[in-house]
């Protein structure tokens, strides 16, 4: 495409939240102590669920897998974020803000994906538990992971290489990350197929999991109701109940952001911190509080240290 004689732009402007001091203060400590848990709580999940032999299913494996799409999604941004929040310019070069747009792009349509294979994997466990080991077996799991990763990484290539962006006109980003929808617009040219690709895929990686995993706990649920120990359907609910919680708090805020709007709004920056901050530092805390069985291996660690 030519753009005549405009000037290409090399580097954005991240408008953030604010200038001033005291409130980029208050705001460094809340992202900097999420942050910090955000670490801590999905390496302790990681960790626990390695080195404990009986978490070794289908279930904590995808939980694993969560854990790391939250490090690399909150890592990828955060770090900037607490920079940009004592720094005049804000600045960030075109080369990283896309590098940086692409690769939130991929872990964030990665986990929209994930969490309906992990509905799926209690739907399999509490409808049919005889078949459980049959059904998600380890190659299955292995399988439908590597389709997990490949889908996403498709779906992130393709939204580059059908209208790549180019810049070459305002570079103030109103977001303090960049934000695919943000970036959308203030690139140049006629951007009406990529916006267009953009609510096929948010519809393909928002709503059809999110139908999904509806019908996976309408079936669930029935089959816990029909479970005649009192403790066996508390502990069904207690298992489910973090799983939807945590899709409740993604996919409602993602749909706000990627299905309800024909262009960005600045309010949004802050609806996008609830998914793209909140969840991953509240995942391993809801999976871990909540769970007896990550619980007792976290247990059997620390007495295997004390005796060492």
């Amino acid at each position: 495409m030519d753009y005549g004689n405009q000037t290409l732009l090399t580097e954005m402007i991240l408008v953030g939240f604010t200038q001033n001091f005291q409130d980029c203060i208050l705001l460094f400590v809340l992202f900097f102590i999420m942050y910090i848990l955000t670490i801590l709580g999905n390496s302790f999940l990681i960790f626990t669920i390695i080195v404990s032999p009986q978490l070794h299913t289908p279930m904590y494996y995808f939980l694993c897998n969560l854990s790391s799409i939250d490090l690399g999604y909150t890592s990828s941004s955060i770090p900037k974020i607490l920079l940009d929040l004592f720094s005049k310019t804000r600045s960030i070069s075109i080369t990283g803000c896309l590098t940086q747009m692409n690769f939130t792009l991929f872990l964030g349509t990665t986990e929209c994906i994930l969490l309906a294979l992990m509905a799926y994997d209690r739907y399999i466990a509490i409808c049919f538990p005889l078949y459980y080991t049959v059904i998600m077996s380890w190659r299955v799991c292995n399988l439908i992971t590597v389709i997990m990763w490949s889908i996403s990484f498709i779906v992130t290539l393709t939204l580059n290489i059908i209208n790549p962006f180019v810049f070459c006109r305002r570079n103030k980003l109103d977001h303090v990350s960049c934000e695919i929808l943000a970036v959308l617009e203030l690139a140049c040219g006629d951007l009406s197929t990529t916006k267009l690709l953009m609510f096929v895929v948010s519809f393909f990686t928002i709503i059809s999991p999110l139908v999904f995993i509806v019908v996976s706990y309408v079936c669930i649920i029935i089959s816990i109701l029909k479970i005649s120990s009192v403790g066996g359907r508390s502990k069904a609910f207690s298992t489910c109940a973090s799983h939807l919680t945590v899709v409740l708090m993604f996919y409602g805020t993602s749909m706000i952001m990627y299905m309800g709007q024909a262009r960005f709004s600045s309010y949004l920056k802050y609806i996008s911190l609830i998914y793209g901050v909140g969840t991953p530092v509240l995942n391993p805390f809801i999976y871990s509080l909540r769970n007896n069985d990550v619980k007792e291996a976290f247990k059997k660690i620390l007495t295997k240290c004390s005796v060492m």
